[in-house]
């Protein structure tokens, strides 16, 4: 999936003394050109998977609910959907991926109708129409659990302030490289900064912490397993943990191969 599967490369060597004409340091560069390069990745082909949110809430409450996580490519961009099915309502999050530019952001909690279609791609004309979302409101939950509209989006491989801040570490028995994504303009409510650790062999992100406004830990992210379907490797299964409520959502999809 494209939460934690981007594809990357690696070009150059850290040194965390040297300093540019820019007046950014050489890790700073390095991290702008890595999350710049995470960005540029574009889907190969369409894909649908579905999966269940397993939620645990801040009471210890269990919920189960049923999503379906589509990708369309097009000529000029990708699209991300996200679809929950609860009670009495469908929640719809669809973020486009324009090259070079943000992302666009519209969430639908209220939708319950048929996607319009048009031609071979879903045309999401209700979300298009109204929902439009930016800054403070991408830090808000996904059908009520602990992933919020920022996490689905990656956007804080969006934000200006990017630094390595280790070339190397071992990470869940891997061998990462640190990233750290500073938000400039936190919200008493958001992410102040991110730190991904990316897998050196495979550039996708083993573990990510998410750090409140006052830079404690709020959210760790950890991938949990893996599928190979139709020769590619996809996400089968991931967790967020809140360590400040002691909630705990848990995505796991149905991977089948084509037949």
């Amino acid at each position: 999936m494209q939460l934690v599967g981007i594809l990357t490369a690696w070009l150059a060597a850290f040194t965390t003394t040297a300093e540019t004409a820019t007046g950014l340091s050489h890790a700073e560069i390095q991290g702008r050109r890595l999350a710049e390069q995470i960005l540029e990745q574009r889907p190969a082909e369409d894909l649908t998977n579905t999966g269940e949110l397993e939620i645990r809430n801040h009471h210890g409450n269990h919920f189960q609910i049923s999503v379906t996580c589509k990708t369309i490519v097009t000529a000029g961009d990708w699209r991300s959907i996200y679809e929950a099915n609860l009670t009495n309502r469908t929640v719809t999050l669809l973020v486009i991926h324009p090259t070079a530019q943000p992302d666009i952001y519209f969430y639908d909690t209220n939708f319950t109708g048929q996607v319009p279609v048009l031609g071979d791609v879903p045309f999401l004309g209700h979300l298009f129409r109204s929902h439009p979302i930016s800054g403070a409101a991408l830090m808000s939950p996904f059908a009520g659990s602990d992933f919020w509209l920022c996490d689905l989006g990656l956007e804080f491989f969006h934000w200006p302030g990017q630094k390595i801040l280790k070339p190397y570490e071992m990470r869940r028995g891997r061998s990462c490289k640190v990233l750290e994504s500073t938000n400039p303009n936190p919200s008493p409510n958001s992410y102040s900064r991110v730190v991904s650790w990316i897998d050196n062999e495979t550039l996708g992100i083993v573990q990510a912490e998410a750090y409140d406004a006052k830079g404690k830990l709020l959210k760790e992210f950890y991938p949990k397993s893996f599928k190979k379907v139709n020769g590619q490797w996809e996400l089968q299964e991931m967790e967020i943990r809140n360590d400040q409520t002691g909630s705990r959502t848990r995505l796991e999809f149905n991977l089948k191969p084509p037949g």
